[in-house]
């Protein structure tokens, strides 16, 4: 046996014996292990270690070393097929750099923690096996653990009518939580409904999730059924003047351009009530770098200026627009 298959075949022995079910210790997840310990073939265990690895850093490893070209399609695989049941196992920490990093960031990385590292240590010929059995015994305490201080990193929403919400760590979450505590009482008023919000998470395996949808009541607005990728980041109605604010949260991607602003007319033309375009920034920095993008007849909000508005039209402030409607 060439010492790539004896290194391959180790590394599925000592998952097996870490209890992971048999998808979790096939030959993928094997190379990922072995890439996260920073093992190559002539290596010996007692020199892993556990570097801060993104996907795509894991594959490099693994077909520079072990010869196995995973292609780019495949990360989402390596990620929610191994790497994430590694996660829940308490095997490799995710971000251990910056637990607060936001799911979808393209920063993710993943590492082995201490307690896995000292058991490859000690492997094949070492104490190994008795410190699995340790390391098996405190696993439930590790994995409450774990699930909590990810629940303190959540950020908290408090909805309009009380309701609260954790939404995942990030810079997009951030300014969706800025929207519904500032923007929302200043511009909308307390008979402000959030009818959509949603987590920018990149997979439900990770957390991502529809946090509110209403279905109901979006549909007696005239709104017809869409998919969650075809709202904006916010929906929030306002009862007493008619208005539904359509509200896209901009960190990364864009504002409401032209393009996006047609868009969305041009799939709530049953819409009984008035349409409210907005986009929020974080800061002035961000919004100076979409501002040349930005649709005539939308506002523009910016959370650390929260009690301003700029509106993007000549013929009125803040509200609804007709496309019948005249200047004045």
């Amino acid at each position: 046996m060439d010492k790539k298959q004896e290194k391959l075949q180790q590394a599925k022995i000592l998952l097996q014996a870490l209890g992971m079910p048999k998808a979790q210790y096939n030959d993928r997840s094997a190379w990922v292990f072995l890439s996260l310990a920073n093992i190559k073939p002539h290596d010996d265990w007692h020199r892993a270690q556990a570097p801060l690895l993104p996907t795509v850093d894991i594959m490099q490893f693994i077909r520079e070393n072990y010869g196995q070209d995973y292609k780019p399609n495949s990360r989402e695989t390596i990620r929610r097929q191994t790497l994430h049941q590694f996660e829940q196992a308490r095997i490799v920490d995710r971000n251990r750099d910056n637990p607060s990093r936001a799911t979808n960031s393209k920063d993710n990385n993943y590492s082995l923690n201490k307690p896995i590292l000292e058991i490859l240590q000690e492997f094949p010929s070492g104490s190994w096996k008795q410190k699995i059995e340790e390391y098996k015994a405190v696993l439930p305490n590790l994995q409450e653990l774990y699930r909590r201080n990810l629940d303190l990193l959540k950020i908290p929403v408090t909805l309009p009518n009380g309701q609260e919400i954790k939404l995942s760590p990030g810079k997009h979450n951030q300014l969706h939580a800025d929207i519904v505590h500032e923007f929302c009482p200043r511009f909308i008023g307390k008979g402000g409904k959030v009818l959509y919000i949603g987590d920018t998470a990149s997979s439900r395996e990770e957390g991502g999730k529809l946090m509110i949808l209403e279905t109901t009541i979006l549909e007696m607005l005239g709104v017809p059924p869409m998919s969650h990728d075809k709202l904006p980041d916010l929906v929030v109605y306002d009862e007493k003047r008619e208005w539904l604010f359509l509200i896209e949260a901009v960190t990364s991607h864009g504002p409401i351009s032209p393009k996006r602003k047609l868009e969305l007319e041009n799939v709530l033309t049953t819409c009984k009530v008035g349409l409210v375009y907005v986009t929020a920034f974080p800061d002035s920095t961000e919004f100076k770098k979409n501002a040349a993008d930005i649709a005539w007849e939308t506002e523009v909000w910016i959370a650390d200026n929260p009690d301003h508005m700029i509106h993007f039209n000549g013929d009125r402030f803040l509200g609804p627009h007709d496309s019948t409607d005249e200047l004045p």
